[in-house]
């Protein structure tokens, strides 16, 4: 699963996605416990928007959950969705939530009006939050991570490595009344900063500036140690379910190991030979030397095993690859040295 080998790493790399768990939750519960008196500053009020021109909500209301079981699945689907920050970088992962947010309140005064001139239904007050951003993140998270199935639940059921996270989704959506309201608006948001038909990434993007006063203060906050090499077995397993999580992780090691080493040895032989491969006629010294001295009984060596290149590669795994922003080379060669085992590839793509 993809996220099982990127999950025992944390918030590594994250410091936004970790700076966005752990501030409006500390502020929610301080509204909700503390100060209940300052609630009503930060309530998402679309009628105070349009007949008191209180234009400042669109801000403070869509920036602190009042709500603590949507502050909670609000920071699970966060903690999720970090793999972005990763993939992508905190500056351009920022860029993506400024964005959305933005889009997602136009997007919501838009719906509401739509509503009411269509349907009669008035709304007056949506859920606060900076939920419109965790709605837009499931935008790429459908279209970039592959979906991996996992197991069965009663033999038609399909449990992938996705589930989770969609039914973290429909439990927030399922939340409040009007979050559906949000949610839509935030997918279109989403949509439409993702795929770039308007040109909105050109302008609507964080300021390099404002990327590295944020790096400034917010890595030496947020960051955490790099991981250790080996994720920690799970507490309380049998010593069978023990060394089975053993040998898949040795066996994993040993693919990326060895897909490591191919593009490396690819890498050097096309910076020494150039248009003709001149050792195949004109052995190095050393390779020389060590042809003299096997006359006799050598020593048997370990043999290397190579990923076979003639191995078949499914075309739609190498598509989902490259639609990630991978070459189609390097997705056949991962494909190959993993043997068509997209978890795998990805993984090994994402760390190299």
């Amino acid at each position: 699963m993809m996220f099982t080998s990127t999950g025992s790493r944390g918030l590594y790399k994250a410091p936004l996605s970790k700076s966005l768990l752990l501030l409006p939750t500390v502020l929610t519960v301080l509204l909700t416990v503390l100060l209940p008196q300052y609630q009503d500053v930060f309530t998402y009020n679309l009628q105070a928007i349009r007949q008191g021109k209180q234009f400042w909500r669109l801000v403070s209301g869509r920036l602190i959950c009042l709500d603590l079981k949507d502050t909670f699945c609000s920071s699970l689907l966060i903690y999720n969705f970090r793999i972005f920050e990763r993939r992508f970088g905190s500056h351009k992962f920022a860029s993506f939530l400024f964005g959305a947010w933005i889009l997602s309140a136009f997007v919501d005064l838009l719906l509401t009006e739509a509503l009411r001139f269509m349907f009669e239904l008035k709304v007056d007050v949506l859920p606060a939050g900076l939920l419109g951003p965790v709605f837009a993140l499931f935008v790429p998270f459908y279209s970039s991570i592959p979906r991996v199935q996992v197991t069965q639940l009663l033999g038609h059921i399909s449990v992938t490595n996705k589930s989770l996270t969609y039914i973290v989704g429909a439990q927030l959506l399922t939340s409040s009344a009007y979050m559906w309201v949000v949610a839509c608006s935030g997918l279109i948001a989403g949509m439409l900063y993702y795929s770039n038909k308007l040109a909105v990434q050109k302008f609507l993007r964080v300021p390099g500036w404002a990327a590295r006063c944020g790096s400034t203060l917010l890595e030496p906050v947020f960051s955490d140690s790099e991981p250790t090499a080996e994720a920690p077995l799970g507490m309380g397993a049998t010593l069978d379910i023990q060394r089975q999580q053993r040998m898949d992780m040795l066996d994993q090691q040993l693919l990326l190991s060895q897909l490591a080493h191919l593009r490396r040895n690819a890498q050097q032989q096309q910076a020494q030979t150039g248009l003709l491969n001149w050792n195949r006629f004109f052995p190095t010294l050393r390779h020389r030397g060590q042809n003299q001295h096997r006359e006799g009984p050598q020593p048997q060596q370990p043999t290397y095993m190579h990923p076979p290149d003639n191995t078949a590669v499914a075309e739609e795994q190498v598509a989902r690859l490259m639609e990630m922003g991978f070459s189609r080379m390097d997705a056949q060669e991962a494909l190959r040295a993993s043997n068509n085992d997209i978890n795998i590839a990805t993984n090994f793509l994402l760390q190299h």
